[in-house]
């Protein structure tokens, strides 16, 4: 069937550990989240048992409806010509998403095309385009992803809050918890002020097992801890300062291991996510990295992985990066 004639526009959405943000905006729109048209859900990414992985029906239920509010009202003509999802685990987690998204996806906007993107390879293109290089993404998760065209997409961790994500804010909040639990029992390596943090964040910490560990999003729950030990650094906790300087080299670490699998000995690098707004953990980590990896250039990103997908979605079906599943999939709806 013909398109009406009138404007290509494309949708990118980015979900993380902590919510689901989306953009839609005109394909030929600046390089820049600035005008597009964005949303933010408060909707962590959910893991369940039955769907074996990343939960595409928790997911569908919040993203379809905002993606209806955001395609409302599109200039006469404007039609939605692909559809961009980076997504937390999709490497690993994602085969629920990748068979059930599609099909609604396609209904909803009318799309052609839809690209599936592990959160890392959006967190590269937003961050750094095309460009050869290596881009951490840090938040609930962490994840670090060294790009060359000789040898491609090279990840290092990345492997979910049980296995791995070090350095994350997911790692951070539970490390922290875990010195107020032994501040609470009366053993070595505790944390007065960060039991009292735990406790003015969840209320008393006996009740902290039964209300962790049976949530899905728990993730997210152990990463909201996080700023609360960054902050108790600040103040002068001595196990706090040391859980972020052990952060910053975990994530140093997986940025040098990426740039070696690339094949980048000088690579320019990109920290990307909410995680390196906590100024503490930030400056541990440029540390960490002056001492790992030297003679890498340290860039500011162009954008978040939001604005990844949407490069992502813009250059449907002509990707210059390689379709290499299950980092990146392109598909016809």
């Amino acid at each position: 069937m013909e398109r009406t004639p009138g404007e290509r526009w494309v949708a990118g959405v980015d979900v993380g550990g902590s919510g689901i943000r989306l953009a839609l905006a005109p394909a030929r729109w600046p390089d820049g989240l600035a005008g597009a048209r964005t949303a933010e859900l408060a909707a962590p990414a959910r893991v369940s048992a039955a769907a074996g992985g990343q939960d595409a029906r928790a997911l569908l239920d919040h993203l379809l409806p905002a993606l209806r509010g955001l395609a409302g009202g599109l200039p006469d003509g404007a039609w939605i010509g692909a559809v961009a999802v980076g997504a937390t685990g999709m490497a690993l987690l994602g085969r629920d998403l990748a068979a059930r998204l599609p099909g609604p996806l396609a209904r909803v906007t009318g799309a052609r095309q839809l690209v599936l993107a592990g959160d890392a390879i959006t967190a590269h293109v937003g961050a750094l385009g095309a460009d050869a290089g290596v881009t951490v993404a840090g938040g609930t998760g962490l994840v670090a992803i060294g790009f060359h065209p000789g040898s491609g997409w090279r990840r290092a961790d990345g492997w979910g809050q049980l296995l791995g994500d070090c350095g994350s804010g997911g790692w951070l909040g539970r490390a922290g918890l875990e010195a107020a639990l032994r501040a609470y029992d009366g053993r070595p390596g505790g944390s007065a002020p960060l039991l009292a943090a735990a406790e003015r964040r969840y209320g008393p910490v006996t009740d902290l097992p039964a209300a962790l560990q049976p949530r899905p999003d728990r993730a997210a729950l152990l990463a909201a801890f996080a700023p609360d030990v960054a902050a108790a650094a600040e103040q002068g906790c001595p196990v706090a300062a040391g859980l972020l300087r052990r952060a910053g080299e975990e994530i140093a670490a997986t940025a040098t291991a990426a740039a070696a699998s690339a094949g980048l000995p000088a690579p320019d690098l990109a920290l990307t996510g909410g995680l390196f707004r906590l100024t503490a953990l930030h400056r541990a980590t440029l540390d960490a990295l002056a001492a790992r990896l030297p003679a890498a250039r340290l860039r500011t990103p162009d954008g978040p992985p939001l604005l990844g997908a949407l490069r992502l979605a813009v250059t449907a079906p002509d990707l210059p990066w390689p379709l290499h599943p299950p980092l990146l999939t392109l598909l016809a709806t």
